[in-house]
């Protein structure tokens, strides 16, 4: 069984790829970006903003495919300036405090948008 979610991002269509993929009990949430409803950046300038906006968009489409918070096992943050790590970390902290799943921070160059100052990935596992 092969499940896919969207989401509101203009990109997905022109890219060719979905918000999430459930294949039996693995689900994995692609790259998400601080996309408001319209389309535009959220919380321009403000990473923790940003990452709530991300996890909102991200765990929505989990559960578009049957999935929840606490069957994430693995999350990657990333962003375009490391040293505003511990902004997200809070954010993560918040939402993943009792789920304490692997997780990953790097730095990237940039994004396809210079507003977006984070973009995460999650997977799960759905029992």
């Amino acid at each position: 069984m092969r499940v896919h979610a969207a989401s509101a991002s203009p990109l997905e269509p022109e890219i060719g790829f979905s918000r999430a993929v459930r294949v039996g009990s693995t689900a994995s949430v692609a790259g998400t970006a601080p996309i408001g409803d319209d389309g535009t950046t959220v919380g321009v300038g403000d990473v923790a903003e940003q990452t709530r906006r991300c996890f909102d968009v991200a765990l929505q489409a989990l559960a578009d495919v049957g999935g929840a918070t606490t069957d994430v096992i693995r999350t990657r943050i990333m962003l375009t300036d490391i040293t505003t790590w511990r902004e997200a970390a809070a954010v993560h902290g918040e939402l993943f405090g009792d789920v304490r799943p692997a997780c990953t921070f790097v730095e990237v160059s940039r994004f396809i948008d210079p507003d977006w100052l984070v973009e995460i990935e999650v997977d799960a596992v759905v029992d």
